[in-house]
């Protein structure tokens, strides 16, 4: 039903949206990403027209994460509890239920599902780096660091690795420096195992996590995969109230 209701207005926002930018001129973004990553970024659908989207929704087991790809501002609504951000505050509805730290978990999926897209953020330095190597196949990578003053954790570090032929992203690397506050060396990989085409993009359908060797090649899983569900993206709007905390 929650789905149902978030197709009813965004269908009404995309309606409203082409009667008030008739006539607006769009401003051009200049690109500084490398040449490589601008490929997997077009053979995942094309980064222009990424940003051009407004509402990204996917459901993560009985979760439905719902954004807006411009603020950031999300909704997580579970059967028991929901949590968002209204693009000033982190809010829970029963903190008795849920008992993790908002703060961390309020976006964790969606930029591991909005890869390879959130790569493409403002304030990041890109870095070529050494290939990982899994059953004979070699994934060049580009590690993705960020300015001092970029988001709640800007330490953090993700390595993208894609198939050199066609520009598919394959794994991602990451660290979490959040809770302790410093760099961190240890990385966490992921592999991307299956995507789907929704309108024309790219986006993941299931995701695992790896061991790696002392080289930091993947070696195997560390537990089944993480499927994604009832993916939706639009170029429509949602009200800021959709972001708000229940009353009630």
């Amino acid at each position: 039903m929650k789905k149902i209701l978030l197709f009813i207005m965004i269908a009404v926002g995309v309606s409203c949206k082409k009667q008030t930018q008739k006539g607006e001129i769009e401003e051009v973004k200049k690109e500084n990403f490398p040449k490589e990553l601008g490929k997997v970024f077009e053979k995942h659908g094309g980064i222009d027209t990424w940003r051009k989207q407004n509402v990204l929704s996917f459901n993560l087991g009985e979760d439905a994460h719902t954004i807006d790809l411009h603020s950031r501002k999300t909704v997580i609504n579970s059967p028991k509890y929901s949590l968002g951000f209204d693009g000033e505050n982190i809010w829970v509805s029963d903190t008795t239920i849920y008992k993790k730290d908002p703060k961390f978990y309020y976006n964790l999926y969606f930029y591991f599902y909005a890869m390879p897209f959130v790569l493409a953020d403002d304030g990041i330095i890109y870095e070529k780096i050494p290939p990982i190597t899994f059953q004979g196949t070699i994934y060049p990578g580009y590690k993705i660091s960020y300015k001092s003053n970029v988001g709640i954790s800007p330490d953090d570090n993700y390595f993208v690795y894609y198939n050199s032929e066609t520009y598919q992203m394959e794994w991602l690397g990451y660290t979490v420096t959040y809770f302790s506050k410093k760099p961190s060396t240890k990385t966490n990989l992921i592999k991307y195992n299956s995507w789907e085409n929704v309108k024309g993009f790219l986006l993941p359908k299931a995701i695992t996590w790896y061991k790696k060797d002392k080289d930091g090649n993947p070696t195997e899983p560390v537990k089944s995969a993480t499927e994604f569900s009832l993916p939706l993206i639009s170029q429509g709007k949602l009200p800021d109230s959709f972001f708000a905390k229940p009353t009630k």
